[in-house]
C-alpha cells in the first residue's frame, strides 16, 4: 500500500474528529509563529547592544532593552507552554480515540468472518493478534504524527524559511537548497530499509505466535522434558529478529551521519555568507544570529521528519497487515435473508463434498437425512469427517458442492443468526470465557434470570460443586477443572433450550459418575428434539434412531444399531473394539454371581434392563451385552 492509499483508508476513521483536528491546526499556526520569536528577539538584542556604543546613557538604554526582551521571551514561553499542553492533550485524545476505533473495527470484522478465514495458513491466532495490534498502533501513530507533529514542524520550517528570504534572499536560497538533499537522503534511507521492515513484521508475528503456542503447550512440554528444545526454538526466532534489527540500525546510523554532515554544511555556508554580507555592510551583525537560528528552525523539523518518516514506513508495512484483516472481500460469513420459524427441523444432506482452505478433502458425496425429533448418531474413526459435517450443518463452512436443506429450505437461504438460535452445540472441548461461572452460563441466554441459571446448573449436575466454592456463581470459570468446565458448557445449552442439538463427544472429559449424570441430563434434554450425536461411547450411540458410519469422509453404512452391526463393517469393528476396551467379559463375570454363564440382575442397580423377548440380550448400565 502507498502512503496515499493509507491516508484514503484512514479518512473514515479521522472524520468524526474534524473539530478536534481543526483546533489542533489553529494551535499549530500560532505555535509556528511563536517559534520564530527567539530568533527575532536575538537579532534585535544583538543589533540594539551594538548600537549602545553610540549611546550616552548605555546602562539605562541597556536596561530598557533587556527588560523588553525579557518580557517578550517570558510571555512567549508562557503562551508556548499553554499551546504545547493543548496540542499534547488534543493529540492524546485523538490517538486514544483512533486506537479504540481501529481495534473495535478489527474486532467487528473478525466476528463476521467465515470459519474458513481462521483456518488459513497465515491466520493463526498469534499472527492475527500481532497484525491487529501493531497495525492499529502504527496507524494511530501515523495520524498523531501527521496532525500533531508533521504540520507544526512543516509550518515552523516554512515560516522560518520565509523570514530567511525576507532577511536576505541569497542566504534563503542556501537553506532552500539543503532541504531537497535532506529529503532525498531520507527517501533513499526509507527505500533501503523497507525490505528489512517487512521482514521484521513477519518475525514479530512469528514471535507472537510462538510465545502463545509455548504457553498453551506448557503442560506437554514439561511432561516430555522438552524445555531445552522449546528454548532453542525461541532462541532461533529471537536471533533472526536481532540480526534483522542490527542490520536495520546499522544502515539507519549510516544515513543519519550523512544527513548530519549535510545539515552542518548548511550551517557553515550560512555563517560564511552572512558574515560576508555583514562585512560588506549589506546586513547588520545581528543578522548572523538571526539566520543561524532560523536555519536551525528549518533543519530541526526536517531532522524530526526522519523519525516521523520511519514511523510512516512502519505504518506502511503494518497497515497492509491490518487492512488485510479488516477488508471483508471473500471473508465475510454468508447469510441468507429468510428469517422464518423452523417448523420442521429435518436436515437433508445430498451429494455434499467439502474441502478445507488448505486443500484437505474432508467429505465426499455425503448423503443422509436427520429426521425431526429423532436421534442421529455419527460414528467413525478420528478424521472420518464427523465434526466437519456438523460444522456444515451449523453453517460454519459452506459445502464445496451438493446441498443441505432444513425443513425443505436450503440452509444457505436461511438467516444465519436465526438458524443458530435454534441450534445448541456441546463439543468435546468447549471454550470457557474469562468471567464468572454465571456469566459463562448466561452465554446460553443473556437475558435469563439468576434462578434460571441456577436451574441450568442443577440440570448439568454442577450446582452442588458451584455452591461449595467460596464465591459460588461469582467464581472465575477458568479456575474450574476440565470436567467442571464441560458441565458449565452443557448448562449453557440447558439455558438456551434449542430445538436442535449437536453433541460432539459431550462427555469425553468427564469421569464415570459425571458421565452417567450428564448422560441422564442429555437424555432428558434430547426428548422431542432433533439430535445429532458424535461419540465413541457405546452408551451414547446405541439408542440412536439411526446410525451413520463414516470412513474417510464418506458414509459407508447406515441403519439402526442391530441392522448396522450385522453388516460387519466399520460400525461392527468400532463397536467390538469399544466392547473389548471396556473389558465387557470381566464386567459380565462380576455380575454372574452364581457362575451359570447368565447375568444375575441386581434389582438395586436401577439402570439394568432385561429384554424379555431375548434371553441372551441385556442392557447392563451403559453397556449392551449379548
Amino acid at each position: 500500500m502507498s502512503f496515499f492509499d493509507i491516508v484514503k483508508r484512514l479518512t473514515g476513521f479521522v472524520r468524526p474528529y474534524k473539530l478536534l483536528i481543526a483546533a489542533t491546526l489553529t494551535l499549530t499556526l500560532i505555535g509556528s509563529c511563536l517559534a520564530q520569536v527567539n530568533a527575532l528577539a536575538l537579532e534585535y538584542a544583538v543589533n540594539s547592544v551594538a548600537a549602545l556604543t553610540e549611546s550616552t546613557d548605555r546602562i539605562a538604554d541597556g536596561f530598557r532593552i533587556l527588560t523588553l526582551i525579557t518580557i517578550v521571551l517570558l510571555g512567549k514561553e508562557i503562551m508556548v507552554a499553554l499551546i504545547s499542553f493543548s496540542q499534547r492533550f488534543f493529540g492524546a485524545k485523538l490517538r486514544i480515540s483512533m486506537s479504540k476505533d481501529l481495534a473495535l473495527q478489527a474486532a467487528k470484522k473478525l466476528l463476521t468472518y467465515k470459519m474458513a478465514f481462521f483456518s488459513e495458513k497465515d491466520n493463526d491466532a498469534g499472527k492475527l493478534q500481532t497484525r491487529v495490534n501493531q497495525g492499529a498502533e502504527s496507524l494511530t501513530r501515523l495520524v498523531n504524527n501527521f496532525f500533531i507533529d508533521i504540520l507544526p514542524l512543516a509550518a515552523n520550517a516554512i515560516l522560518a524559511l520565509f523570514l530567511m528570504f525576507r532577511s536576505n534572499i541569497y542566504v534563503g536560497f542556501v537553506a532552500l537548497a539543503i532541504i531537497p538533499i535532506f529529503f532525498y537522503i531520507t527517501y533513499w534511507q526509507g527505500k533501503k530499509l523497507r525490505g528489512w521492515r517487512q521482514n521484521h513484521r513477519k518475525y514479530r508475528e512469528t514471535k507472537s505466535h510462538a510465545v502463545l503456542n509455548l504457553i498453551q503447550s506448557i503442560s506437554v512440554i514439561k511432561s516430555f522434558n522438552r524445555e531445552e528444545i522449546e528454548y532453542n526454538k525461541q532462541d532461533e526466532i529471537q536471533n533472526r529478529i536481532s540480526e534483522n534489527q542490527l542490520s536495520t540500525n546499522k544502515l539507519s546510523f549510516l544515513f543519519d551521519g550523512f544527513k548530519s554532515f549535510v545539515e552542518q554544511l548548511g550551517v557553515v555556508l550560512i555563517i560564511i555568507l552572512s558574515s560576508y554580507f555583514v562585512i560588506t555592510g549589506q546586513m547588520e551583525i545581528g543578522a548572523i544570529m538571526l539566520q543561524v537560528m532560523l536555519y536551525n528552525n528549518v533543519s530541526s523539523p526536517i531532522k524530526q521528519l526522519q523519525r516521523i518518516y520511519d514511523d510512516m514506513n512502519d505504518a506502511l508495512v503494518y497497515a497492509e497487515g491490518y487492512f488485510d484483516v479488516i477488508d471483508d472481500k471473500d471473508k465475510k460469513e454468508d447469510t441468507g435473508k429468510l428469517k422464518t420459524e423452523i417448523l420442521d427441523p429435518t436436515f437433508v444432506v445430498e451429494h455434499v463434498d467439502f474441502a478445507y482452505p488448505n486443500g484437505t478433502k474432508a467429505l465426499k458425496d455425503v448423503n443422509l437425512t436427520i429426521e425431526k425429533g429423532k436421534i442421529t448418531a455419527l460414528v467413525g474413526l478420528s478424521g472420518a469427517g464427523k465434526t466437519t459435517l456438523i460444522n456444515l450443518l451449523n453453517k460454519f463452512y459452506t459445502p464445496s458442492s451438493g446441498s443441505i436443506t432444513l425443513g425443505g429450505v436450503p440452509i444457505g437461504d436461511l438467516d444465519t443468526t436465526c438458524l443458530r438460535d435454534k441450534i445448541g452445540i456441546v463439543m468435546q472441548k468447549n471454550h470457557i470465557f474469562d468471567g464468572s461461572i454465571e456469566e459463562n452460563i448466561l452465554y446460553g441466554r443473556p437475558d435469563a434470570s439468576h434462578e434460571e441459571v441456577v436451574q441450568a446448573a442443577k440440570d448439568a449436575f454442577i450446582y452442588d460443586q458451584i455452591m461449595d466454592l467460596p464465591n459460588q456463581f461469582e467464581t472465575p470459570a477458568t479456575q474450574l477443572s476440565g470436567g467442571q468446565q464441560q458441565r458449565i458448557a452443557i448448562a449453557r445449552i440447558f439455558l438456551k433450550n434449542p430445538p436442535i442439538l449437536f453433541l460432539d463427544e459431550p462427555t469425553a472429559s468427564l469421569d464415570a459418575i459425571a458421565t452417567e449424570q450428564i448422560k441422564n441430563s442429555i437424555d432428558a434434554i434430547k426428548k422431542n428434539r432433533t439430535v445429532v450425536i458424535i461419540s465413541h461411547s457405546i452408551s451414547q450411540i446405541i439408542d440412536a434412531d439411526i446410525i451413520y458410519a463414516m470412513k474417510q469422509g464418506c458414509i459407508v453404512e447406515s441403519g439402526t444399531h442391530e441392522d448396522i452391526y450385522k453388516q460387519k463393517g466399520v460400525y461392527h469393528d468400532i463397536f467390538d473394539a469399544s466392547a473389548r476396551s471396556l473389558n465387557i467379559a470381566k464386567i459380565a463375570q462380576t455380575y454372574d454371581e452364581d457362575g451359570d454363564g447368565r447375568i444375575d440382575i441386581n434389582p438395586d442397580f436401577t439402570s439394568n434392563r432385561f429384554d424379555p423377548d431375548r434371553d441372551d440380550h441385556y442392557i447392563l448400565g451403559d453397556y449392551d451385552l449379548i
